[in-house]
């Protein structure tokens, strides 16, 4: 079977699709499944940066997300014979001469309208018809499957759900390690750790609000590790209002294997979405080892299980209490501790991968 791959928002943003595309396909590439795989990705894309030498690579000029992409993508893959495409970036090209498979990471943007910059909600307004046209949908979580049977009526026997995995590199380090890595970061002995992209659904200014409390009981600062998103002005409103300054440490995105050693030397991480839809940091950080807070938000309390403590997301003092006890009381981090190791151990990118291929197949085989 030749597989297609469409990797191009790789070499334009580094976020959350991007890394699922890279680790899916190092993966795949693993399986060793005598499957030919081909890269689709942009024109601009260093050579050879993210993908394994042996893997065919074709060059396109249509760059992801442009309002002619449907125009010009595909007269770019007439020449570019497959069995089947997979568009990890939601939508694909709705005219095509091969079976198609989407991965939809969540519906936010169906959720929260509002929370879109207009040219956001230009692409994925497209959803509807992207899970419509697409022979195979994969959902990165059952929470956002139900999601896409509640709000786009998908038919339930094409959507498949694959959770994704975590990185072999994100570990406990041992201790001399992560003193040098917190000396070398400029970190403090003791803090509280987000990370994620700084837009409204993580629910930032939620976050200061429980923060500035913490702050006053326990003097143990915050540091936000990810790049500006867009409609963040009122969480700059909010640490003004609060007059919060050194107290919150802005660092912006970091590359996957500094983020390891962030997560090593936090206290503990804290993510209250408003809406996730699988919610990597919390995965990540328990494959650490550090103990973890996420909102009840269904797909972080799927992918996160016993193993962290969960609070509703927009309750500042619930979640203000939740931080408090963790950096209270030493046998509750000690118990999350091993409850998070245990939970990640269950998600790996082989895993992945193997479910996936059976996807490919599944869109195939449905078309003969």
């Amino acid at each position: 079977m030749r597989i297609a791959i469409d990797v191009r928002l790789v070499s334009y943003a580094q976020g959350g699709i991007s890394q699922y595309t890279i680790r899916l396909v190092r993966a795949l590439v693993g399986l060793q499944s005598g499957d030919e795989l081909l890269l689709l990705e942009s024109r601009k894309a260093p050579t050879g940066q993210f993908w394994p030498a042996a893997v065919r690579r074709s060059r396109l000029a249509t760059p992801p997300h442009h309002p002619r992409e449907q125009i010009a993508l595909p007269i770019e893959l007439l020449r570019l014979p497959a069995d089947v495409l997979h568009s990890p970036d939601f939508i694909p090209p709705f005219r095509r001469r091969c079976r198609s498979v989407v991965t939809i990471h969540d519906l936010a943007f169906l959720r929260f309208p509002h929370l879109l910059t207009p040219d956001s909600g230009r692409y994925y307004g497209q959803v509807a018809r992207a899970v419509q046209s697409a022979d195979q949908v994969i959902a990165v979580s059952h929470a956002t499957k139900r999601d896409l049977l509640e709000l786009l009526s998908v038919d339930p026997e094409k959507v498949t759900v694959v959770h994704s995995g975590v990185s072999p590199e994100c570990r406990p380090l041992e201790p001399e390690e992560i003193e040098h890595r917190r000396r070398e970061l400029g970190l403090p002995e003791r803090f509280i750790l987000f990370v994620g992209t700084l837009e409204p659904r993580k629910n930032l200014p939620t976050l200061l609000r429980a923060f500035a409390r913490v702050w006053k009981a326990h003097r143990v600062p915050l540091v936000v590790v990810g790049g500006k998103g867009w409609l963040n002005e009122e969480l700059f409103r909010v640490r003004e209002e609060l007059g919060l300054g050194e107290e919150v440490k802005f660092v912006g995105s970091v590359a996957a294997q500094q983020l390891v050693y962030y997560y090593n030397c936090a206290t503990c991480l804290v993510l209250p979405s408003l809406y996730e839809g699988f919610g990597h940091p919390v995965l990540e950080a328990m494959a650490c080892g550090t103990p973890a807070i996420v909102s009840n938000v269904p797909s972080l309390t799927e992918i996160a299980g016993d193993a962290a403590l969960s609070v509703g997301p927009e309750d500042a003092e619930e979640l203000a209490a939740a931080m408090g006890r963790l950096l209270a009381d030493g046998g509750l981090r000690q118990r999350l501790i091993g409850l998070g190791l245990q939970r990640a151990a269950a998600f790996s990118w082989e895993q992945t991968a193997r479910e996936t291929l059976g996807v490919y197949h599944k869109a195939v085989q449905g078309s003969r």
